[in-house]
């Protein structure tokens, strides 16, 4: 295989004419890159990896970060978005790289890492709190980067998410036209985004009927956290006749607390992010989505839109969501 130089001497150029032509640079014609392409085929030459982003000043990757405590994270919700967002990214040159954190570190402590260590060009972050250190940190070093969901950072920037508080004020609404008045609701923590705005969704819909919006439980994003909050629901002197669940696994660990009471099979429920295990509970669980073709594409689009230097208020996505209906949200209600 030849080297830089031997592939230079043998087209009568420069080693840097021919390094700023495998790097694609327009100063180059296109017919000598062509040339210089196709006799690096020929001879088996590939340009070094870590030679070649030092003279680009780039890192040719995109990190994400994902926290291990459970609930926050799981496969579902991401792995096929991330594969499509890594195909697209694939194809203009850069890496998506998974960082776990690990235990006893947190997500600012990986985001610094990578961002001063100068590993990579840009960074994708999921599970957003209302007030998002990363978010913060990210902004003061000026990296590109996109959300999944949303902050109340004063300084805007780009993200992909769902309308929690639409989503679930219209949940809300629909078990209120169905007859139910005590709807209780089981909260994420309030800290992050998407639980608070789905509980001020609901609490709305609430108070616009003139019903008491008393009937709320936080937990934990998991199944464990919602049968605690379910089972704390229901111990109510007046308890509710239908359920809206800030997540499916929040709603998989209610329809367990349903069971173990007498008159469980009558309150109704409902959850969101459309999980495949929804399907086959029992009953299957009713439930809601983001709406949106080919996510990972989208969040790829933006980064690399955010990485090209256009503004973060023309990089925002705020998607409908929908309803996906299977038996828990039509429970019959029993005569209270």
């Amino acid at each position: 295989m030849a080297n830089l130089k031997q592939l230079a001497q043998s087209l009568g150029l420069s080693i840097t004419t021919v390094s700023r032509a495998l790097d694609g640079y327009d100063d180059v014609s296109a017919a000598t890159r062509k040339r210089v392409r196709e006799a690096a085929d020929m001879v088996g030459y590939r340009p070094n990896a870590s030679a070649r982003r030092l003279r680009k000043q780039r890192a040719e990757l995109v990190a994400i970060t994902l926290p291990s405590d459970p609930g926050h994270i799981g496969p579902p919700h991401f792995l096929d978005m991330l594969s499509s967002c890594a195909e697209h990214l694939a194809s203009a040159g850069l890496n998506l790289v998974i960082a776990p954190v690990p235990r006893g570190e947190s997500e600012l402590d990986i985001c610094r890492r990578f961002v001063d260590g100068r590993r990579v060009d840009a960074m994708l972050l999921v599970r957003t709190r209302r007030q998002d250190e990363r978010v913060e940190f990210l902004q003061s070093r000026g990296i590109p980067f996109v959300t999944n969901g949303r902050t109340e950072s004063l300084v805007p920037h780009p993200y992909i998410d769902g309308d929690g508080f639409a989503g679930f004020h219209a949940a809300t609404v629909r078990f209120q036209a169905a007859g139910h008045r005590r709807i209780g609701h089981i909260a994420g923590p309030q800290d992050y985004y998407f639980a608070h705005v789905r509980r001020t969704g609901w609490k709305a819909a609430m108070d616009e009927a003139g019903l008491d919006a008393d009937l709320c439980a936080e937990g934990v994003p998991t199944e464990q956290g919602g049968y605690l909050a379910a089972l704390e629901l229901l111990r109510q002197p007046s308890r509710p006749t239908a359920l809206v669940c800030s997540t499916d696994e929040m709603a998989i660990g209610a329809l367990r607390a349903l069971r173990e009471i007498d008159g469980g099979d009558a309150i109704s429920i409902v959850g969101h992010d459309d999980l495949p295990t929804g399907a086959f509970t029992n009953p299957s669980l009713s439930t809601m989505r983001m709406t949106g073709e080919n996510l990972g594409a989208s969040f790829a689009s933006l980064l690399l839109r955010a990485i090209a230097g256009e503004p973060a208020e023309e990089l925002q996505e705020l998607h409908a969501i929908e309803f996906i209906d299977r038996d828990s949200h039509r429970r019959p209600m029993k005569a209270a």
